[in-house]
């Protein structure tokens, strides 16, 4: 070995805690010493294991080579002591005549790393350190990558725990965005089914007034789930918002109030702004209905959206067959709107595709004609008993409240 090498493991060794030497015979004691000396190591000398755990208790020892028969405490009964105290990596020798395996296994189960015979041969003495010295650092590295984890662990909680507060928040947010599930309107009863998957989701369902007997009923379902959908929607609500209508994209000004632009002039708009973000590449489907209250009067554009329903006064449903694009998909978007007339007692239901493709236990979906089973079991309800008999049949067709996308749907019946 050159000198360079063996400067480099002198720095190693010294760079380590003293090693504690235990043994009753001060000869034995002063071997050891000399020769642990020779290689560079530090040392602290015990006569007894008392003694030995008395000092392991005021300085933190990581090697011991210790004895095994000592009068009062063994050597095996002080490394069970100091193995349980320790609370760091230790490596621990005992010296021994002991052949027997029973013994030996004594030594294994109060602690011991490994063993070294009496008389020892210090190559094998310097092996044994080295060894045990390896076995420390490794330990200290993996406590030091343990000790890492654990903190990571406790930051991904506390992150965790924050996203949660602010999903939290997000809902209670966006179900602000539907403030009324249940409005009066006098001529008419406006209904809001609202119910997102996750903590937020991409459905959205409302009304704006246009004027005294006129308003506009929506249901938008932004492609997608989690907080961006939720955040295009809270987008989508501010384009069609009740409170600001000189904002609103579907109204413009006539005179000194508002009228409710051409349905496919709407989309068209919206179509626009959406594709004019570059930085998002959601769509959206929906179903933009204008009502007049004082003749039953419905116009709907349904783009991309599921078909809308009418559920006559006699409790019968008929799907309005219609289709055009989803808005934000491509640039030459085609709409077009039909016009329907709704009586006394009659029902326009705009819903999204939650509804429609709700999979029972076996997969099977809803479809058009589960949902017209169900519109046609609450055709005596109104008002809070109707969002509810729709919800808890969705719910008993499903085996469960764990719908796998929104539930949202506006239902507008006339008195």
């Amino acid at each position: 070995m050159t000198s360079a090498r063996k400067i480099l493991e002198q720095d190693a060794v010294r760079a380590h805690a003293p090693v504690l030497v235990v043994d009753d015979s001060k000869a034995q004691r002063r071997l050891l010493v000399r020769t642990l000396a020779k290689w560079g190591y530090e040392t602290v000398e015990a006569a007894s294991g008392e003694e030995a755990l008395a000092l392991s208790r005021a300085t933190g020892f990581e090697i011991v080579v210790s004895d095994w028969m000592m009068p009062g405490m063994s050597g095996v009964e002080f490394c069970r002591a100091f193995k349980a105290a320790a609370g760091r990596p230790t490596f621990f020798i005992l010296l021994t005549a002991q052949t027997e395996r029973e013994r030996l296994a004594e030594g294994l189960e109060s602690g011991a790393d490994d063993f070294l015979s009496k008389p020892f041969h210090a190559v094998e003495l310097r092996a044994r350190l080295q060894a045990g010295l390896r076995m420390v650092e490794a330990q200290r590295a993996l406590g030091e990558k343990n000790r890492v984890l654990s903190q990571t662990l406790e930051d991904l909680t506390d992150a965790y725990a924050a996203i949660e507060r602010d999903l939290k928040g997000a809902r209670l947010f966006q179900e602000g965005l539907v403030p009324e599930r249940h409005v009066d309107l006098g001529a008419a009863q406006i209904s809001l089914l609202f119910r997102p998957s996750g903590h937020v989701g991409g459905d959205l369902v409302g009304y704006f007034p246009v004027r005294a007997d006129e308003i506009g009923v929506f249901s938008v379902d932004v492609s997608g789930h989690g907080v961006a959908s939720a955040l295009m929607t809270a987008r989508i609500a501010g384009y069609l918002s009740a409170q600001a209508p000189d904002r609103n994209i579907a109204l413009r000004k006539r005179g000194s109030g508002y009228e409710m632009a051409p349905l496919e002039t709407v989309c068209q708009r919206l179509n626009e702004v959406l594709l004019a973000d570059a930085e998002s590449d959601l769509y959206l489907t929906m179903a933009l209905a204008r009502v007049v209250l004082s003749t039953g009067q419905v116009d709907i554009c349904q783009a991309g959206h599921p078909s809308p329903a009418v559920q006559r006064k006699d409790g019968g449903v008929e799907f309005i067959d219609m289709w055009s694009t989803p808005v934000g998909l491509i640039e030459e978007g085609e709409y077009c709107s039909v016009c329907l007339e709704l009586g006394p007692g009659d029902r326009l239901v705009l819903y999204s595709d939650g509804l429609t493709e709700c999979p029972d236990p076996q997969g099977t979906l809803l479809d058009e004609e589960g949902l017209g089973r169900i519109l046609g079991q609450v055709s005596c309800a109104s008002g809070p008993a109707l969002l509810d008999g729709v919800l808890q049949s969705l719910t008993g067709y499903r085996g469960g409240d764990d719908f796998p996308d929104d539930l949202s749907a506006a239902i507008v019946q006339f008195r």
